[in-house]
């Protein structure tokens, strides 16, 4: 075999672990989802559901995640108003800015700052959580004692991120809409009867069906990625943090896909301007 023919031999190979390695991955992390789905509805059945773990996951989350959620939406909900203020203006249809603030809040900032919160706060957390179990071998001393690790360990901690994601999602929208409301108020002059009487116009139950839609998928998204980068950690606290640096990454690129595929699947479904 010449030179020239083992180089493309080895550039082949190369460029096929390139592919096969995040396809390997995507289907890894599609395989944790479906089994905390089946995982979730056993436990159900068999009234084993991991209630008291639950129960601390969540409260977790919640502590973490509340504050610097919040301390995100004020601000963008100023930036919004202000830019989609001038924006109308500029057009002429400043009746209809509380519309767009408020449907921008809905559809998209809403559920995408509280999934990014939870993807750098308890997606972090999780990843960090499993990965020292995973390089101290507790998951491995669990497996052999008979524990099915997804149902025991990570269930919970999905569930958990699922639940907050939902609740702080109805949290942040208030407080973008909030905020809105007011600097479209005291910096644009507009009434809060007409802020108000656009969003009844234009706003449809369907918006909030969306948000919460999305804020739910995006809690599934963060906590099997987080968990599978943590229950695949290499040993030593270099592999964890490996690890948790990146399932956030992952996690920010596949939350933003996701939110484009959504998004685009409800305007073919719903329509832009449907009843």
């Amino acid at each position: 075999m010449s030179a020239n023919e083992a180089g493309l031999l080895r550039r082949n190979a190369l460029m096929s672990a390139a592919i096969s390695g995040p396809i390997d991955e995507i289907v890894a992390i599609v395989r944790l989802v479906w089994g905390v789905c089946t995982a979730f509805v056993r436990s159900i059945v068999g009234r084993r559901f991991p209630a008291e773990e639950f129960i601390r996951q969540t409260w977790y989350t919640i502590k973490v995640c509340t504050g610097p959620s919040l301390m995100v939406s004020i601000p963008f909900g100023v930036i919004l108003a202000l830019q989609v203020g001038v924006l109308a203006n500029e057009v002429g249809a400043t009746a209809f800015t509380g519309a767009g603030n408020t449907l921008a809040v809905v559809r998209q900032a809403a559920p995408m700052i509280t999934a990014l919160m939870l993807a750098g706060v308890a997606g972090s957390a999780i990843c960090a959580d499993l990965g020292a179990r995973k390089i101290r071998e507790e998951l491995d001393a669990l497996e052999v004692m008979g524990v099915n690790i997804t149902e025991r360990v990570v269930l919970p901690r999905a569930a958990a991120t699922v639940t907050v994601s939902v609740l702080l999602n109805g949290v942040v929208m208030f407080f973008c809409i909030m905020t809105t409301l007011l600097v479209s108020f005291v910096a644009q002059n507009l009434s809060p009867g007409s802020y108000l009487a656009s969003v009844a116009l234009l706003a449809r139950p369907s918006d909030l069906v969306l948000s919460l839609v999305k804020a739910a998928l995006f809690g599934v998204i963060c906590a099997a990625i987080a968990a599978h980068k943590g229950m695949t950690a290499k040993s030593g606290p270099a592999g964890v943090s490996d690890a948790v640096t990146s399932a956030v990454v992952l996690n920010f690129v596949a939350l933003f896909a996701a939110n484009f595929a959504i998004s685009q699947a409800f305007q073919i479904l719903v329509g832009a301007a449907g009843p």
